[in-house]
């Protein structure tokens, strides 16, 4: 039997957190939420594991948790599927959670559940796989890597709160991005190249991306990084990492300084949407296997083009109308939300 889920302090008397009882049961729990007890799984043809569900992660899961979440996804009776998701031993085991007629939950709604509850939630209409090659698509600055390479060039260059000004209201959707970054390295002009090596030399990179790649590139994923920021610093990680391909502006440098200008067609929103696009063609990637992950308005574009695009550690605006958001942790959570088979 279980707690009655009309009853927050019959659920609140629960000895046993759901995480434990799915280990108990190998990982998979089908409950009648209206008949308060177990059904036999066996006997349930509907439930498959590329059907809809909402993972939950990064928090610990009581049984009052999981009723709010319920009662978010207006589940009053009828079946639930509770599904234990640990892709890596270094993550935390994580939830998902399958009921009939499941519908996707307006993205601020479960962003606003997910930061009162202290956990992350991600609605999947149809999680691509690990046993099908794939394609991740990621952005470089503030995604791959934790800083914003064209800032950290501009304090060395002796214009740091000048850029940065202009970047944060780029990301943020209030300026064109390739007016405004042409704006930035114009102001980067006369510096010398070297204080490109300098931030190349202590770029910090995303927690969980070294693991995350080499993860999807052992089933056979294609990896790459579309970005608005430089050639100087994508090339470095395509290197480190074995990506597949990378594209980002080419700064143009004389005598070793910086003029100033931008070679070439600027790497803007449309352009990283058009890359996932034909990185999938290139690989001869199904197109419900393609995920991009970025931070800013530019990247909105390129999240919508792949079939799961995911904010990571986004603005408001952009995770409003991500179909997916990782608020807070590493990058290797996106495991979480591709399907082990």
């Amino acid at each position: 039997m279980i707690a009655n889920p009309q009853s927050p302090r019959a659920i609140e008397s629960f000895t046993i957190t759901p995480l434990s009882l799915l280990k108990q049961q190998s990982g998979e729990l089908l409950l009648n939420w209206q008949q308060q007890q177990a059904v036999d799984l066996s006997a349930s043809k509907q439930w498959q594991a590329t059907a809809p569900s909402l993972v939950c992660f990064g928090g610990d899961f009581s049984w009052h948790k999981l009723e709010q979440i319920l009662k978010q996804l207006a589940v009053k009776d009828g079946e639930v599927l509770l599904r234990l998701w640990q892709p890596l031993a270094e993550l935390p085991a994580a939830i998902a959670i399958q009921t009939a007629g499941l519908s996707a939950p307006a993205q601020p709604i479960l962003t606003a559940l997910a930061a009162e509850l202290d956990c992350q939630l991600v609605y999947l209409a149809q999680p691509p796989t690990l046993v099908t090659p794939g394609l991740l698509v990621m952005d470089m600055d503030s995604t791959a890597i934790q800083i914003e390479c064209i800032d950290e060039i501009a304090k060395l260059a002796g214009v740091g709160e000048q850029v940065a000004a202009v970047t944060a209201r780029a990301m943020n959707g209030e300026l064109d991005f390739a007016q405004s970054l042409r704006q930035r390295v114009a102001a980067l002009a006369g510096a010398p190249e070297s204080v490109l090596a300098e931030v190349l030399a202590t770029l910090p990179l995303m927690p969980g991306l070294e693991a995350l790649v080499a993860y999807l590139q052992q089933h056979g994923w294609r990896i790459a990084i579309a970005s608005g920021g430089f050639t100087y610093f994508t090339a470095a990680l395509q290197q480190q990492l074995k990506l597949d391909a990378t594209f980002a502006n080419q700064l143009e440098i004389v005598d070793g300084k910086l003029t100033g200008q931008v070679l070439g067609d600027i790497v803007d929103a449309n352009r990283k949407a058009q890359v996932v696009e034909e990185l999938a063609e290139r690989y001869q990637i199904a197109r419900s296997q393609t995920v991009a992950i970025g931070d800013g308005a530019n990247d909105l574009p390129m999240l919508a083009r792949a079939t799961l695009g995911v904010a990571f550690h986004a603005k408001p605006k952009v995770q409003a109308a991500a179909k997916a958001a990782i608020t807070q942790g590493s990058l290797l959570q996106l495991l979480y939300l591709v399907s082990p088979t």
